[in-house]
């Protein structure tokens, strides 16, 4: 019972009756059970309840004794919280469910929703930074978010503190999601129980946490990951060296969306995040303009592309050719990505030989070497005695 499963390209139907809809809530609360366990049982069984009949089983098989499903209780006491809280429960495969946040390998199966869920049908831009903002980020963010809304984006973060706050406050007018740590009926900070509010009146909140969850630290990353997820592009306006927000940048970049800083000054320990993502190639920001020069303008009429006569061959896509990797103080976010992807695909929970690694990757071990050092700190390599290296799994 691993979580290293991919998502299917074509996720369940949605239940379309609320037995079915209990039954899945049951599995997938039920213990050690996430998306991508969740999605495997359902591909093998075809249904939640034969799932459901099978996971004791499999737990054994896993070497975990007495298992015992999430009780049928448990999943109509969230419904029912949910429901009391003015909550929606929308699965994966549902109309509101967002589109680009499906196409993601570890997207949330199902998400609670309170507010607008009209507003996931724009363009979303994700604008994120530091808790403790400078007042020149704080300004900074509330005039992307706003002209950012006025061109037609929803603006999407994740109602911390700073930043996030400043951009949900600017574009409540124009449309914003907030998506919470811990569930959808919680507030977290308190601080920001009024905005909350606001959000859930005039934009939307969501989560994939069950109603009632206190968010604990391991919930933020998988925050993060829905923030970078949904939107078309991640913005980061603030950001020190280490933060949480650098972390949303490398998530979209692994998700293969779009990232974007806004400069500042070298002696601000603040702005450090955002200028070495901008030395490493993500586009600057200036203004509102950079990220809808780059992205394109929702509000813009587009023309449709011109009509080819029937007798007109289909034009030749020439062929590209793959470049060579570039030096490491050259490289751009995209390649580091890939080239993160590529040691992983490489290495599996048997340990691998550094060295064989290195010249199975056909890169400079200079090159190498940071980039394992990366994978150690994010806890996806493990690396053992005698030089050896494994992937965590």
């Amino acid at each position: 019972m691993t979580e290293n499963d991919s998502s299917s390209t074509h996720p369940p139907l949605p239940p379309t009756t609320e037995d079915d809809r209990i039954l899945r809530l049951r599995l997938l609360r039920s213990r050690r059970v996430g998306p991508a366990t969740y999605r495997r049982l359902m591909r093998e069984h075809g249904t939640a309840e034969a799932a459901l009949a099978a996971l004791p089983e499999v737990a054994r098989a896993a070497g975990v004794t007495d298992y015992q499903p999430c009780p049928e209780g448990v999943a109509r006491a969230e419904l029912r919280a949910g429901h009391a809280a003015g909550a929606r429960l929308v699965f994966e495969g549902d109309a509101d469910f967002p589109k680009l946040l499906s196409e993601i390998d570890d997207a949330p199966v199902m998400l609670w929703m309170v507010g607008r869920a009209d507003l996931l049908a724009r363009p979303l831009v994700a604008l994120v930074g530091a808790r403790n903002a400078s007042s020149l980020g704080v300004r900074m963010a509330r005039k992307l978010a706003a002209d950012l809304g006025a061109a037609g984006f929803t603006v999407v973060s994740g109602l911390a503190r700073g930043i996030d706050t400043a951009a949900h406050s600017a574009a409540l007018d124009t449309g914003t999601v907030a998506v919470v740590a811990g569930g959808v009926d919680g507030v977290y900070p308190p601080q920001n129980a009024a905005l909350s509010r606001q959000i859930g009146e005039q934009g939307l909140r969501l989560s994939d946490q069950p109603m009632g969850q206190y968010p604990k630290a391991r919930h933020f990353a998988a925050r993060n990951r829905i923030i970078s997820g949904m939107a078309q592009a991640t913005v980061v306006v603030e950001a020190a060296a280490k933060s949480g927000s650098l972390i949303t940048a490398r998530t979209a970049l692994d998700q293969g969306r779009e990232v974007l800083a806004v400069p500042g000054h070298p002696f601000d320990a603040r702005a450090s995040g955002c200028n070495m993502l901008i030395r490493d190639g993500a586009i600057l920001v200036r203004g509102a303009q950079d990220v809808i020069d780059h992205l394109g303008n929702p509000g813009a009429a587009t023309e449709p592309a011109p009509e080819l006569p029937l007798d007109c061959p289909e034009p030749r896509t020439p062929a590209v050719s793959t470049p060579a990797p570039s030096p490491p103080g050259n490289r751009t976010l995209r390649e580091t990505a890939l080239l993160h992807d590529d040691i992983l695909a490489r290495l599996g929970p048997a340990p691998m030989a550094e060295d064989h690694l290195i010249r199975s990757l056909g890169v400079p071990p200079t090159a190498v070497a940071p980039l394992l050092v990366d994978l150690e700190l994010d806890g996806k390599v493990v690396r053992q005695a005698g030089g050896l290296l494994a992937r965590v799994v």
